[in-house]
């Protein structure tokens, strides 16, 4: 049985292997350390600027309290920095 075979049966989107498919560079999310304003430790986490400029909320991975999170872009679209707010704050 094909691999295009297995996908139709199972319902399964095709596999792309890393050698044939051409990645947009802009759309790899980038990975960020910041430090949690609740706690103060610092942790890895990634910003994804394919969608343009967004918030979201994200617990801390060390204390679990929610961070705001704001990926901010430069005037090309590019990512620039993320910006991180307590969530129980205005």
């Amino acid at each position: 049985m094909s691999a295009a075979q297995i996908d139709e049966l199972y319902g399964l989107e095709p596999v792309i292997d890393g050698e044939s498919a051409e990645v947009d560079p802009a759309s790899r999310p980038e990975f960020v350390v910041v430090g949690c304003p609740y706690c103060g430790e610092h942790f890895e986490t990634s910003a994804d600027a394919s969608a343009g400029p967004c918030k979201y909320v994200e617990d801390c991975q060390v204390c679990c309290q929610p961070i705001e999170m704001e990926v901010r872009l430069d005037d090309s679209g590019e990512f620039q920095e993320l910006v991180t707010r307590r969530g129980d704050q205005e």
